[in-house]
């Protein structure tokens, strides 16, 4: 079981790599038992080699995507303390010491490197990603009540349990949502750390699509949401097919009627019947799922004893 287990998932990183790699090691020459994992996604250029040679352990994760990559990281490696950096050079491998410190000696599960608060408005060249940074942490800490400052970083230390009770279920860069989601959800301890950013060097790019991951980033906070709240979701639901028919129903169905007596607008009753009858069944649905959760959590806290149990048993 290795003291620290510093992750870097890539993806045709070839001119930063080697440097990210060399950092690192300089940079935890005072961890004993650190190991740098460099789990390659099918590159195209020399990633591979230059990793291996700067001092990396290199593994692969042929299924395309950062989610299937940390699913495979999470699985394949144990570690008391997990640093996961991306290896496009533009987070400072400075702070590592004391992410690792913070998981190690007070226990925190998961140590989010913070850019917002930092030099990201500055650093970053793309407005777009400046504006879905601030509106998906804004959504999340409103509808999660947490205040985790940077939801979309890709610089978090992590503790044992956290790693092995978390299930991976994105494919591409949500991933991190999830996470930031699943701590504040499963009541994990979550810090923030404050870390400089600086913008990828000329001639790397981006494989972020502004758009397209975003739209996956939004979906998955509302898929979260209808997860963790399934009450509030469907109970928000239900009231809005509630008033909507209500409205309609008094509007064209109660006034008529009141004024000659006679129900002409059959077809409107018939339809605000059936969207009362939805409501109905969102409300219930709601309640049913939350009975649901309840339970997940439960399991969720005897899952998180397995792990504890099963790391004093690697420490040994």
């Amino acid at each position: 079981m290795d003291k620290l287990a510093v992750l870097i998932p890539a993806y045709n990183e070839a001119q930063t790599i080697e440097k990210v790699v060399k950092d690192v090691l300089n940079v935890t020459q005072s961890i004993n038992g650190t190991v740098i994992y460099v789990y390659d996604n099918n590159s195209k250029d020399s990633t591979v080699e230059l990793a291996g040679n700067a001092g990396a352990v290199v593994r692969h994760e042929y299924a395309q995507g950062k989610g299937a990559v940390i699913r495979r990281m999470f699985r394949e490696v144990d570690a008391e303390v997990y640093v996961m950096i991306d290896a496009d050079d533009t987070y400072p491998v400075e702070a590592i010491p004391a992410m690792y410190d913070k998981v190690r000696s007070h226990g925190v599960d998961m140590v989010v490197g913070d850019r917002l608060s930092s030099t990201y408005f500055e650093e970053n060249k793309r407005p777009f990603h400046n504006v879905g940074n601030s509106v998906v942490r804004g959504l999340i800490n409103s509808l999660f009540k947490t205040d985790i400052k940077d939801i979309l970083t890709g610089y978090r230390a992590f503790s044992f349990e956290f790693v092995k009770t978390f299930p991976v279920l994105s494919r591409g860069f949500e991933i991190e949502t999830e996470m930031s989601i699943h701590a504040t959800e499963k009541r994990m301890l979550v810090e923030n750390q404050v870390i400089s950013y600086r913008d990828r060097p000329e001639g790397s790019e981006s494989k972020l699509d502004t758009y397209g991951d975003g739209m996956r980033v939004l979906k998955t906070v509302l898929n979260l949401y209808r997860n963790y709240h399934p009450f509030a979701f469907f109970g928000a639901i239900s009231t809005v097919f509630i008033l909507f028919s209500l409205v309609v129903f008094f509007i064209r169905v109660v006034q008529p009627y009141a004024e000659t007596g006679l129900v002409d607008n059959m077809p409107t009753l018939i339809v605000t019947m059936i969207l009362l009858l939805i409501a109905v069944i969102s409300f219930f649905s709601g309640m049913i799922l939350n009975s649901v959760q309840a339970k997940d959590k439960r399991d969720f806290e005897l899952a998180l004893i397995e792990a504890s149990n099963r790391k004093k048993e690697l420490s040994n």
